[in-house]
């Protein structure tokens, strides 16, 4: 039986997303074995993060500069705003580095069965961004499930009297991926996704 503070950290780090009971028991036991390499850090680094990391105003990033380093990059195209679900996408399409525009995070998608409406997201904000700024684009790069493509249309319907053009990523076969392991929903989007050679 481990001491309460330890169970304590145990119970807390298995609520993380990817961690239960069992890989959090031993992240602690790792932890607890390398306190000056690892669980020092570790702990300094989080205390940084609770005191400085803050959500930008402008389009929801998760940052320690006020606007965050993609608003305030006067590279981008800021004309051209990607709409993503949450931060981790926002993440995910940075890290891949195909777009050079700005984003905005609507923090999470429409869904009734959990109880999340349009007050619930940053479409206001969304709506406010396309009549103050000069804004040509609107790249909607939601989820392909039922929640995703139901804000995709909310969203879509909600702009189509602003003058903006309102698109949304291609879906369908992923690089290296093999039509045997695929979806159905998948297939299908490629199929209505194809193009000329």
């Amino acid at each position: 039986m481990a001491a309460p503070e330890l169970e304590q950290l145990i119970g807390l780090l298995s609520k993380l997303p990817a961690l239960g009971p069992r890989s959090a028991r031993r992240a602690v036991l790792s932890l607890l074995k390398q306190k000056e390499s690892k669980f020092a850090p570790l702990v300094a680094s989080m205390q940084t993060v609770l005191e400085r990391v803050q959500p930008c105003p402008v389009c929801g990033n998760m940052d320690t500069s006020t606007p965050c380093s993609v608003c305030s990059d006067l590279k981008r195209d800021s004309s051209i705003v990607c709409v993503v679900q949450d931060v981790a996408d926002l993440w995910a399409l940075e890290r891949a580095g195909v777009f050079k525009g700005v984003y905005h995070v609507l923090g999470g998608v429409l869904s009734a069965l959990d109880g999340v409406g349009p007050d619930e997201l940053k479409i206001q904000e969304l709506i406010e961004r396309i009549t103050t700024k000069n804004v040509k684009e609107i790249i909607l790069a939601l989820p392909a499930s039922v929640e995703g493509q139901t804000t995709v249309h909310y969203l879509s319907d909600k702009l189509k009297d602003f003058d903006v053009n309102i698109s949304t990523l291609s879906r369908g076969v992923p690089v290296g991926g093999e039509l045997d392991y695929l979806d159905d929903g998948t297939l299908q989007l490629a199929f209505k996704a194809r193009r000329n050679v």
